[in-house]
């Protein structure tokens, strides 16, 4: 029997029942499509984190204050204070001696929702107070302006520079701004610089900021006790030293906080290990999201089974008509396993293409909304949505084509 007639002929027993064909693939084009838009979402938000993350780049380490350690046991457990970030904590950080793998430290004050006003219009951002080191280790760019110096941080100074976001908000916007004035949380600030926009990302957007000095941020907009800090960025010398300079500012955290190991009150991370965290989360949401769109396919694949035992009741006398003539029962089987993958694999292209559709609307709406999300449908992807559509129809075919093989001649010739 060759296969090119078969397919042929199940192609034709298919446009022959158009409306019944085409219900029996519309539960494997729904299963491939919602897999497909789920794997490329789930690409899209991990290439976007990867991205702004990368961006910092890999020899970045960010301290923050830790959870309190507990001591003892039962009725005697006690939790330590834990010790908030200072800036004496940074200034021990930049010790060339005792920390040699860092080449710079940048404390950071930083509080959300701040309000902002100027030209009559007014809003939120948030606010970073920051030291100049802060804008080497951040890649800081500028579209127009200059950057806070030393000389301004120590003079608690009243300049700023706002992001392309707040600049487009306030003044409608984003150039010819250095010297404009902005009222932030009550106090007057003088325009310096208008940062360059760094776009969206897939946990917000960068460019709704304002940077001012930390000893004025402290005075004036974000209210710390002492000299306690939020974090502190740190920047090893190179990507290959920053696990030997995560080492050496945990010494230094342990000693300066008098501190056990495994006891520490401080947390310190590498833009590597943020990345892993977030590639390891969206991971294991889309594999998630993907395994519940994939029931669709199951449902899909009940679905060509019941078309096809409805097939084999329909086709008995043709089953025996053929077999009466010698076709065997291998040859029955391979026709009713071609017509159930023809529909498998039919839906499966028709599902592919309404999946990278799918992507591509998302798209633009993520677009349309300011976010940095850009759904990638990837070439294993669509192999992988494939190759399982075609398993599905080979697998809930099975049952139907044994039966029509099973069929006895005679017995198929007497059905009316």
């Amino acid at each position: 029997m060759k296969i090119r007639r078969v397919l042929l002929g199940a192609l034709s027993i298919l446009v022959g029942n158009k409306l019944r064909s085409g219900l029996t693939i519309l539960g494997i084009v729904i299963g491939v499509a919602a897999v497909i838009a789920m794997l490329a979402i789930g690409q899209g938000a991990q290439n976007s984190i990867t991205s702004s993350i990368s961006s910092i780049g890999t020899n970045v380490l960010y301290l923050s204050s830790g959870s309190g350690a507990r001591f003892g046991s039962g009725s005697s457990t006690t939790v330590r204070n834990i010790r908030p970030l200072t800036m004496a904590d940074a200034q021990a950080l930049e010790n060339p001696y005792q920390a040699p793998g860092v080449l710079a430290v940048a404390p950071i004050l930083m509080s959300g929702n701040i309000s902002a006003s100027a030209s009559g219009q007014s809003t939120t951002t948030t606010v970073y107070g920051v030291t100049t080191d802060y804008f080497s280790i951040r890649s800081e760019q500028l579209s127009e302006g200059a950057f806070f110096n030393d000389q301004q941080v120590n003079e608690h100074a009243r300049v700023a520079m706002i992001g392309t976001d707040l600049a487009t908000t306030l003044f409608g916007r984003t150039n010819n701004l250095v010297g404009q004035s902005i009222r932030i949380n009550g106090q007057t600030f003088t325009i310096i610089g208008v940062l360059k926009s760094k776009g969206g990302s897939a946990v917000g957007s960068s460019d709704n900021q304002v940077i001012i000095p930390i000893t004025t941020a402290r005075d004036r907009v974000i209210q710390r006790a002492g000299d306690e800090v939020d974090t502190i960025y740190i920047q090893a010398t190179s990507a290959a030293t920053a696990s030997q300079a995560s080492t050496q500012v945990s010494n230094i955290m342990r000693m300066r906080h008098h501190v056990a190991v495994g006891s520490e009150d401080f947390n310190i991370f590498s833009s590597t290990d943020l990345q892993q965290t977030a590639s390891s989360i969206i991971n294991i949401l889309t594999i998630f999201l993907g395994g519940i769109a994939a029931i669709s396919l199951l449902v899909g694949g009940i679905g060509i089974m019941n078309i096809m035992l409805v097939s084999v009741t329909e086709r008995t006398r043709e089953i025996g008509l053929r077999k009466a003539v010698g076709a065997r029962n291998r040859d029955i089987m391979v026709q009713f396993l071609i017509e159930s993958l023809v529909l498998s694999l039919l839906g499966g292209l028709i599902g592919v293409l309404f999946g990278w559709l799918i992507a591509v609307i998302i798209g633009w709406v993520a677009s349309a909304l300011g976010t940095a999300l850009t759904p990638s449908v990837s070439f294993s992807s669509i192999l992988l949505s494939t190759f399982f559509s075609a398993a599905v129809g080979l697998f809930f075919g099975i049952y139907p084509a044994r039966r029509a093989a099973s069929l006895e001649p005679v017995e198929a010739l007497r059905t009316e």
